[in-house]
């Protein structure tokens, strides 16, 4: 019996061309900077229509929709939040699991919910496909959506619809790999430690590295010898406020709480390696099992443990271990 055979996409030979390089330079370049990915992409859609606008949103929660890039008419859009109504797109695509074409109910979706970007232009033809990551025992899960829009009536047709609706999905994918990577790396001990869960140095550290790379590039920007007397004085002004952001973080970092590191470093090796295990969210039995001990050895180490961070019970010990080895 022959294994099933994929369905050719329809598009040109043209769209074709441009979708393969697509393939190539995301799987190569893209994996972890998705400003880069969801970038790149809007660039590749331009070539198979017109893109006047290029939102990228996610689900959060029951109704909220947040939306970390959007490029519309040329400009970056700052990161938005928005609840979504019955109405808009974002209901629609719920409702329907498919991709919306303003051309289904002439736009009355698309005008429903609260415009993204410049809101004195009304776009008058939109795509907008649903980002979906597979479940394992159920249907798959819808969790963003990628809108591409025209100021211009009848911008796209079935050819560049096809095309989007691949591009999307290959976004798709590799969010949701990255997704599958995350999950091996919760199931290491400690796991649930990994990447997901952001701490104030993660924070502080990556906006103090972003702000000094900017301060960089605006000091190699005044050495260039064609930059006036009065940009000199601009980008002097730049240099001083992001070497003062930068101090002030560290500053900030330093206010941070520091109790969970301390808490740990009370603790003598072997309960220790109890903690870690406890965040881990082993029973009695197992952390004798795993550490070879006996039961009683364990029951001594965590009435020690609970003792010395001052709380009431293992859930929020192991919680506070969680946040220290985050650290």
């Amino acid at each position: 019996m022959e294994g099933d055979k994929a369905v050719p996409l329809r598009v040109d030979a043209e769209t074709a061309i441009i979708l393969r390089e697509a393939y190539h330079k995301i799987e190569a370049l893209f994996r972890a900077d998705h400003y880069g990915l969801y970038d790149y992409v809007r660039v590749v859609a331009g070539k198979i229509a017109r893109v006047d606008a290029f939102i990228v949103g996610f689900l959060q929660g029951g109704n909220r929709v947040r939306y970390p890039y959007a490029h519309d008419d040329g400009r970056y859009v700052d990161p938005d939040t928005h609840i979504f109504g019955p109405n808009g797109q974002t209901a629609w695509l719920l409702r329907r699991r498919q991709t919306y074409r303003s051309a289904y109910d002439s736009g009355a979706a698309l005008h429903a919910g609260v415009p993204i970007g410049d809101i004195g232009k009304r776009s008058e033809d939109a795509v907008t496909v649903p980002l979906f990551r597979p479940v394992k025992d159920g249907p798959d899960q819808l969790f963003g959506m990628i809108s591409l829009q025209s100021y211009s009536p009848n911008s796209y047709d079935d050819n560049s619809v096809r095309a989007f609706e691949w591009l999307c999905s290959l976004v798709g994918r590799v969010l949701t790999r990255e997704g599958e990577d995350r999950e091996s790396l919760r199931r290491l001990p400690a796991g649930d430690v990994g990447p997901n869960l952001l701490t104030s140095d993660h924070v502080m550290e990556y906006l103090s590295h972003r702000v000094g790379s900017i301060r960089e590039i605006v000091a190699e920007a005044m050495n260039e010898p064609d930059v006036g007397a009065s940009v000199q004085r601009h980008l002097a002004r730049i240099v001083d406020a992001t070497e003062h952001i930068q101090f002030e973080l560290i500053e900030m970092l330093m206010d941070t709480d520091e109790g969970p590191e301390r808490r740990y470093a009370s603790l003598t090796k072997a309960q220790q390696g109890v903690a870690v295990l406890l965040a881990d969210g082993l029973e009695n039995d197992q952390l004798a099992a795993e550490l070879g001990v006996s039961l009683n050895t364990v029951k001594t180490h965590l009435g020690a443990i609970l003792r010395k961070y001052g709380m009431p019970n293992r859930a929020q010990v192991a919680d506070d271990v969680r946040k220290y080895l985050a650290r």
